[in-house]
């Protein structure tokens, strides 16, 4: 087992790994970024959307660690 922090105990967290569960429950709880199902029909956007979301969710996590972190 690797231990990157000497003196750390267990239980001991990383902020990104703080933030990144911060993300997860806000984005899972409140649909964020997703603009809603696809439904029957034509989806030639799926690409886009799909980056779109994965854009939404980066900013999300940015959001997240800042808030973590303590920055405004």
């Amino acid at each position: 087992m690797e231990e990157e922090h000497g003196g750390t105990t267990a239980g001991v967290r990383r902020n990104e790994d703080i933030a990144l569960d911060m993300m997860k429950f806000i984005a899972v709880t409140t649909g964020y970024g997703k603009a809603g199902s696809p439904g029957a029909g034509f989806q030639g956007e799926t690409v886009s959307k799909a980056e779109d979301y994965a854009r939404h969710l980066l900013d999300l996590y940015g959001q997240c660690l800042a808030a973590v972190q303590g920055k405004k």
